[in-house]
């Protein structure tokens, strides 16, 4: 999985420096055999399951403008998105650093239907809409939704060190297909991932 996401940053010809923030020496084994660097180990108040991205992202800009030099601009990968592209990693380093006045560049995509129609059930079984001022509205009058992918976040080096707000009007989205977008988080979503990758090779006449 971490692989991919490497060979991507690689491939998308970006980075002076693919370096790997883990708290794990297997992951840090991995990530140097495939070109990757692994100068420090995360601090365990950052690698616990209540850790944020921007935290993690901020205290790695932190180390490279110690020990490295200024950052201008620095990407979070996940290593849990395995349909990234290094087009797209190109396509957000350019709208970031086209639009000075912005902090993020991050993949979002649409969801597949409109949220407003969203149902909650209870735990009696019970059906209620969150919304449920739009049970009349028809679909297509409704205002599209997106989400975030979970790929990749650019942001500026001063945006990281300030823990500035990713979902905020000064970041800019690199919209995905659907089918291109999928988090493994789960044995559900490793196996929804494989079906799609599955797809896409026969689509492109490699199956």
């Amino acid at each position: 999985m971490i692989a991919r996401s490497i060979i991507a940053a690689q491939d998308s010809g970006c980075f002076d420096k693919i370096i790997v923030s883990t708290d794990d020496e297997e992951i840090a084994k991995i990530a140097t055999e495939w070109g990757a660097e692994v100068p420090f180990m995360r601090p365990a108040e950052l690698a616990d399951d209540y850790a944020g991205t921007i935290p993690v992202i901020r205290h790695a800009v932190e180390w490279v403008e110690v020990h490295i030099g200024k950052v201008d601009y620095a990407c979070c990968i996940y290593a849990t998105a395995p349909f990234i592209s290094a087009l797209d990693l190109k396509e957000g380093e350019y709208l970031l650093t086209t639009h000075v006045d912005r902090d993020y560049a991050f993949s979002v995509t649409s969801y597949a239907f409109p949220i407003q129609r969203a149902v909650r059930i209870d735990e009696e079984n019970h059906i209620a809409m969150f919304a449920p001022e739009y049970f009349a509205t028809r679909s297509q009058d409704l205002d599209e939704a997106w989400h975030d992918a979970g790929q990749f976040y650019w942001g500026t080096g001063q945006a990281w060190l300030e823990e500035r707000p990713l979902f905020a009007k000064r970041s800019l989205p690199v919209k995905l297909p659907r089918h291109r977008v999928q988090d493994i988080d789960t044995e559900e979503d490793w196996v929804r991932a494989e079906w799609l990758f599955k797809a896409m090779k026969a689509q492109e006449g490699l199956m």
